[in-house]
């Protein structure tokens, strides 16, 4: 991107149309919670409202795209699927035309047929969760069709912010991090932020963004954790204002340290200072064109379980919820029914005036966030938990070395972990993708 001074200052170019909404989805009466397995009982309670907010955009030629913000661990395919099918039947956008992000905070509800074997549930919390899915569908599809309906003439703006609390978990063991002299291990500061001015100058939207685990909170409150405190902030010191968190490849990344409310409101604060920083400086213009694009690579599982791999597993396992899944698919091949051996992964590719934005399924780790940056310039905006959440996506090298990250199929319900080769499969789709969309020239 080329870097316009006083871009903010320069004459008005209203050649965008944006619109923006949000909806209030903290649930009614208590219910699971997402996130962790440790957790015996429903909610208690909130430490503040939870949200889905949208940002429409329509480009000079008329071609639009909806950005969906959720304070929710991950939209599972089943949810998702239904969301964007119902957004395309009543607004006639394409699955290349909205992007459906999670902040994946620990501290929302459960949702769909999410992590199903991690969760000990009864039936009327079973009832809860269908319950609850159901309407935040409904409100979903409602704030991407208000969103449409606030178009108005708008300038887009865009850069890259900084902020630092983000700690690589996989080198840098929590209990030792006053002792470390310095963090290991692959990281990514950026913030990425959009700035969306309406015709009056006044400002109406942020879009940001950050790679870090919400996992500062792990109790029984509803919160959107440090995202959510950081949205809380910018919408009050910017009154009139929608603030839109997207999470990006922070799969392997946590706030530390953590486990404290002041903790979460801290980071919240510090996330919402670099953003402020970013829209008080010069903004790059984005021009008004809008190109979209999306997939599904279908990425190989390894060697699915037989029976009897199955059955020597539940008879060592020691941890209840890899027990439950190894019981879930036995019953299932008891059945008669085959185990998949692939999955369809969501790649997602637009350019928005020239700035690439990727945007990919599941939790992704770090170095997909570096090597997209590599491949597509470091103005590229990452995000991943996005339109899908179905495990953790890990490079070769995390694949290869094994560890939580590598292995959480048990935790998603997957049959077996991915093959390796995936990393490669994801990031020649988002080059083909790119290509398409002509962020890379063929």
């Amino acid at each position: 991107i080329n870097t316009v001074s006083n871009a903010q200052n320069s004459t008005p170019d209203y050649k965008w149309k944006a619109g923006v909404a949000k909806v209030n989805i903290t649930p009614s009466s208590p219910m699971p919670m997402a996130g962790f397995a440790s957790r015996t009982h429903n909610s208690e309670g909130k430490l503040h409202d939870i949200w889905v907010k949208a940002l429409a955009l329509e480009d000079a030629s008329g071609k639009k795209a909806v950005m969906v913000s959720s304070d929710l661990l991950g939209f599972p395919k089943n949810v998702s699927d239904k969301i964007r099918d119902r957004i395309k039947t009543s607004f006639g956008l394409g699955r290349d035309q909205i992007l459906l992000n999670s902040s994946h905070t620990h501290s929302g509800p459960v949702i769909g047929d999410a992590l199903t074997d991690v969760y000990l549930l009864d039936e009327q919390q079973k009832k809860s969760i269908i319950s609850y899915t159901s309407v935040l569908e409904d409100q979903v599809v409602k704030v991407v069709g208000d969103a449409l309906k606030n178009l108005e003439p708008a300038e887009l703006f865009s850069q890259n912010g900084v902020v630092r609390f983000q700690v690589n978990r996989r080198n840098n063991p929590a209990n030792l991090l006053t002792q470390l002299t310095e963090l290991q291990g692959p990281n990514d500061y950026a913030v990425p932020v959009i700035k969306v001015v309406n015709g009056k100058g006044e400002l109406k939207a942020i879009s940001f963004g950050y790679a870090c685990h919400p996992t500062v909170l792990s109790g029984y409150e509803w919160s959107g954790d440090y995202p959510g405190y950081a949205q809380i902030e910018l919408e009050q010191d910017h009154p009139g204002t929608v603030a839109l968190f997207f999470q990006s490849s922070g799969a392997d990344q946590n706030p530390l340290p953590r486990h404290t409310v002041p903790l979460a409101r801290q980071y919240g604060r510090e996330l919402a200072a670099a953003v402020d920083r970013v829209l008080e400086e010069e903004m790059n213009k984005i021009p008004s064109k809008l190109v979209t694009s999306y997939s599904e690579v279908i990425l190989p599982l390894e060697k699915t379980p037989t029976a009897e791999d199955l059955t020597r597993f539940i008879a060592k396992s020691t941890v209840p919820y890899q027990k439950r899944w190894a019981e879930r698919h036995l019953n299932m091949l008891k059945s008669g029914q085959k185990l998949i051996d692939s999955y369809p992964f969501p790649v997602q590719v637009w350019s928005i005036g020239n700035l690439p934005l990727v945007s990919l399924g599941g939790e992704l780790l770090m170095e997909y966030g570096i090597k997209v940056k590599q491949m597509l310039g470091e103005n590229t905006f990452v995000y991943g938990y996005s339109n899908d959440v179905m495990n953790y996506v890990p490079s070769s090298l995390v694949l290869k070395e094994g560890g939580y990250e590598g292995e959480a199929h048990t935790v998603y319900g997957l049959p077996a972990k991915w093959q390796v080769g995936v990393e490669t499969r994801i990031l020649n789709e988002v080059i083909k993708l790119s290509e398409k969309t002509g962020l890379i020239k063929k």
